[in-house]
C-alpha cells in the first residue's frame, strides 16, 4: 500500500502465486478457474471472480469506524504470480485503522501475508496470519 499524495489515494498491489490463487478461486466458484494471459482485459471473465474474492478478503476501516471503498483496478500476470491492483481514496490524514488481509487463509492454514504501508516517507510492515487476519495499522 503506497500513498499517492497527488491523487490522494492508496495504491495497493497484492502479489499472489498463480497456482494457489487458481485453487482458491476454483474453490470459491465451484468451477475450474484458469488465470492466463499477461494483462487483464475489460471482458475477461476472471475479473469479476477476482474482484469479488479480493473484496471479501481485503478491507480497511478507519479509526472513525468508516469502511473505506476499495476499487478493483485489474490484474496482470508475472511469471508464476498474479499482481492484483486496487485503489483506496484517502483524502484525510492517515491516522490508522483496522486492515483485514486474509487472502488465501481460507485455503491454507499456515498462510502468512505481509503488508507494507508507505505513507509520507514512512514505511511499516504488518504480518497477517490465520489467527490474526485483522490488525490495527497506525503510524
Amino acid at each position: 500500500m503506497q500513498y499517492n499524495p497527488k491523487e490522494r489515494t492508496f495504491e495497493i498491489s497484492i502479489r499472489i502465486f498463480t497456482d494457489d490463487f487458481e485453487k482458491v478461486l476454483s474453490q470459491e466458484t465451484n468451477t475450474k478457474v484458469h488465470l492466463t494471459g499477461t494483462t487483464n482485459q475489460p471482458h475477461d471473465k476472471n475479473n469479476s471472480i477476482i474482484e469479488k474474492y479480493i473484496h471479501a478478503h481485503f478491507s480497511y476501516v478507519t479509526t472513525q469506524k468508516q469502511t473505506k471503498p476499495i476499487e478493483y483496478v485489474g490484474y496482470e500476470t508475472e511469471a508464476d504470480a498474479h499482481w492484483i491492483y486496487l485503489e483506496m481514496p484517502y483524502t484525510e490524514p492517515f491516522k490508522g485503522g483496522l486492515l483485514k488481509q486474509n487472502v488465501l487463509m481460507d485455503m491454507f492454514d499456515d498462510q502468512v501475508n505481509m503488508v507494507n504501508i508507505q505513507y509520507q516517507g514512512q514505511k511499516k510492515t504488518f504480518v497477517f496470519r490465520k489467527s490474526q487476519p485483522v490488525q490495527d495499522v497506525s503510524f
